[in-house]
């Protein structure tokens, strides 16, 4: 059956951002003379930018509130992206793909509209019929408030729409609204349960694909 919608992921999902974030995170420690892990780094994939931003400021003990952390965050990461669009494999390519046979997507991120606006100007018009950012909504993924808003706001049942992820707070998120959950990993491992399916990458998922979920058992599934 034909999914009602495909609601996408952006960071790792769409676009390798994770580095820009990464490489974000470690300047800001630099400035403030603190030090930044890879196991800080890694624990902030796929959260509300205000959790980040809460972590961050206890991490280095900085003055500033979370939110304006978070806005030091966009505006190293913004930067990056006005440089150029770090597309994950075969994401741009099923998109189009999606577009072309008139399957509704939305984008659900976390991240905020002014880092979401540059990488949509690189697709096509009405490319995401719906964008759900992270300053639109009360609760960040993991909570389903992200996926059951978009999913309204296209008129289509949770139940029928697949949602594409990364991330355990991502793919999470998804599954409690109700959706297929196709998990993509990229930079962190999302551990099997029932509800997840897998493919290693994009660029061999087309659009016929997603009409015939489950892939495959995801407890036979050797994540990276």
């Amino acid at each position: 059956m034909k999914p009602a919608a495909v609601l996408f992921d952006m960071d790792g999902t769409v676009v390798d951002t994770e580095p820009y974030w990464m490489a974000t995170e470690h300047a800001i420690a630099e400035a403030n003379g603190g030090t930044w892990t890879q196991a800080d780094a890694m624990s902030l994939v796929g959260n509300d930018l205000l959790v980040s931003g809460t972590y961050i400021k206890a991490k280095l003990h900085l003055d500033e509130s979370p939110e304006e952390i978070v806005e030091m965050l966009l505006d190293g990461v913004v930067r990056q992206v006005e440089q150029a669009v770090p597309w994950c494999p075969g994401a741009r390519e099923l998109l189009l793909e999606l577009h072309e046979a008139g399957v509704p997507c939305g984008l659900v991120t976390m991240s905020y509209q002014r880092f979401v606006a540059p990488i949509l100007a690189q697709l096509p018009p009405e490319t995401f019929r719906v964008v759900v950012t992270g300053d639109m909504v009360a609760n960040g993924k993991p909570h389903p408030e992200p996926y059951l808003t978009a999913a309204a706001a296209l008129g289509s049942r949770p139940e029928d729409c697949v949602a594409i992820e990364d991330s355990p707070p991502g793919a999470a998120s998804a599954l409690a609204a109700g959706m297929q959950v196709l998990v993509v990993p990229n930079h962190v491992e999302v551990p099997p349960q029932p509800g997840f399916h897998y493919r290693r990458s994009l660029t061999d998922v087309t659009a016929a694909d997603l009409e015939s979920l489950p892939f495959r058992d995801p407890s036979t599934v050797n994540l990276p």
